[in-house]
């Protein structure tokens, strides 16, 4: 038999399937293991992966057997399996997939599939078999795009999480906001409370309209949390009010000022579960919150003397973000490192980064889906006219050591698949 990593790897040549009827099929015949446990779901353009990651680390703090399912990974494929905030053994991971790989292999010789599912199906049963396994009580998943017909959805879950509407994955999700909320919404079940973030007017009609048709409550967390901010020796604390806890001085674990709105909707998301019969601490919340870890995201390593900032901005909205966050931390000028992949909106991200770092240096993901990072360039070109302080290093890490000496500031950011490699040889 071929090897199961080597199996679940080889199914990236498939590209991505919407639709849940793989899902159901699998998992049926690996007697449903979705459903041995109480599912979260958690979707959004941006920030669903930090609200993944605070409310299992909350869960865990809480004394909960807690497993989260997010995606991509940065360097190891087992990054996107954690149980008890520990990413699972890769002997553990192998033999899982070994399962999944003979129940894909029977199905398919007996016509039930009429092809292998994609690589993100058969990791999501994966996921779904560590944790029965593991004997998981509670699953925290990251809807991987969409929602309405992401492998995720296959789950009944007892609370759902959008986070934030914007413009990515136009060619699957639609071309406005209404209808990339109207995929986001898809994972709103009957009966269950769904906890949003700050959506465009457009988007938030959507929640309203599905959350009606479906019997779901919708909680607003910025109309039920109120949030202050204050710094205290130079450190940014954060308090967070709501009717049921208050969260006073707590010192965000994940930087940047959009973090504050996330871990608003963790506190509310985690409130729900709370209520749901999983009971969740103000001391538990606390540490979710404060001692979560979720790399890749406004990261600060040092390399070569240099300060060295990683963040998978990979979209306008993540654009913003990250050109908010250097102003507000003093770092307009530095070197931005820069790779993305062809179907993203490249000039959408780059265009409130231009204007705020000193140089931009273009380069090319290992992945046949990147940009070469020659036409990465010429959008900077356009973006900053007669092409000043841009170049074009094809190479990620001859694209970092140009960047990198002793007393500079480097940014790289853009795809999950420059970050996650220049992390790994950064660390």
């Amino acid at each position: 038999m071929t090897d199961p990593l080597d199996f679940l790897f080889g199914l990236e040549r498939l590209g991505m399937k919407f639709g849940l009827e793989n899902m159901r099929a699998l998992c049926s015949a690996l007697d449903h293991p979705e459903q041995r446990f109480a599912p979260i779901i958690i979707g959004g353009t941006n920030g669903k992966g930090s609200v993944t990651a605070m409310t299992s680390a909350a869960l865990h703090a809480g004394g909960h057997r807690v497993g989260r399912y997010t995606s991509p990974h940065l360097e190891r494929l087992e990054e996107r399996f954690v149980i008890a905030e520990r990413e699972v053994a890769t002997a553990a991971l192998r033999d899982a997939a070994g399962t999944v790989q003979q129940t894909v292999e029977r199905l398919v010789g007996g016509g039930v599939l009429a092809g292998p599912p994609t690589f993100f199906e058969c990791a999501t049963a994966i996921a779904f078999e560590l944790f029965r396994r593991a004997d998981v009580v509670i699953g925290v998943l990251e809807v991987g795009l969409g929602g309405r017909l992401d492998a995720t959805n296959i789950v009944s879950p007892i609370a759902a999480a959008i986070t934030s509407i914007d413009f990515d994955h136009q060619a699957q999700l639609g071309n406005d906001l209404a209808s990339i909320a109207f995929e986001k919404a898809g994972i709103i079940k009957p009966g269950i409370p769904v906890v949003c973030g700050p959506l465009p007017p457009e988007a938030d009609r959507v929640m309203v309209e599905t959350c009606r048709a479906r019997g779901a409550t919708l909680i607003r967390a910025g109309d039920d949390v109120r949030i202050e901010e204050r710094v205290v020796e130079g450190r940014m604390l954060v308090d967070l009010r709501s009717a049921a806890h208050t969260l006073e001085g707590v010192p965000l674990a994940l930087a940047g000022r959009h973090q504050i709105d996330n871990a608003a909707i963790a506190m509310r998301l985690l409130e729900t579960v709370n209520d749901r019969g999983f009971p969740v601490s103000a001391a538990a919340m606390r540490t979710g919150l404060s001692a979560v870890h979720w790399p890749a995201r406004l990261e600060h390593l040092m390399w070569r003397g240099a300060s060295v900032l990683l963040d998978a901005a990979h979209n306008p909205a993540g654009g913003r973000a990250l050109a908010s966050y250097l102003q507000a931390c003093g770092w307009q000028g530095a070197t931005l490192v820069f790779g993305a992949m062809r179907d993203k909106d490249v000039a959408g991200i780059l265009a409130p980064l231009v204007p705020v770092v000193g140089r931009v240096i273009c380069t090319t993901p290992d992945s046949p889906r990147a940009m070469p990072a020659a036409d990465l360039a010429d959008v900077v070109g356009r973006l900053r006219p007669g092409g000043a302080a841009v170049a074009a290093i094809p190479e990620p890490r001859a694209a970092a050591e140009a960047a990198c000496a002793p007393g500079e500031h480097v940014v790289i950011a853009g795809s999950i698949f420059l970050v996650g490699p220049l992390r790994g040889i950064l660390r």
